[in-house]
């Protein structure tokens, strides 16, 4: 590890005392602007504190991790003489071009 990650992992450390004597508010400036706090009491992480929009790009990212997985196990176990063309699978459907055209489809 070198020295600047080092440093800034000691940046991140924030003692339970500093809560105690009211300084909750200030805390929660410094994960707004510089970041992830690491709540320590008795010398143990207690807690990680993090703005919202951190937590929600996390949540997201875990989501997607989990699609993902979901995904390469579906394609290990895909059985490729199961699988049909995809005009084979229109003409099964009764799905024409035209009528697909016709839909309204948001993707995010």
């Amino acid at each position: 590890m070198n020295q600047l990650s080092v440093m800034g992992m000691m940046k991140t450390i924030v003692p339970i005392t500093r809560f105690n004597k009211g300084e909750a508010n200030k805390i929660f400036d410094e994960v707004e602007t510089s970041g992830t706090k690491i709540v320590m009491k008795n010398n143990k992480p207690a807690c990680v504190l993090l703005s919202p929009a951190q937590y929600e790009s996390l949540m997201e990212m875990l989501s997607d991790f989990l699609l993902y997985s979901e995904a390469e196990k579906r394609t290990a176990s895909n059985k490729d003489e199961e699988n049909i063309s995809h005009e084979a699978m229109m003409k099964e459907l009764g799905i024409s071009q035209e009528s697909l055209d016709e839909v309204d489809v948001e993707i995010e």
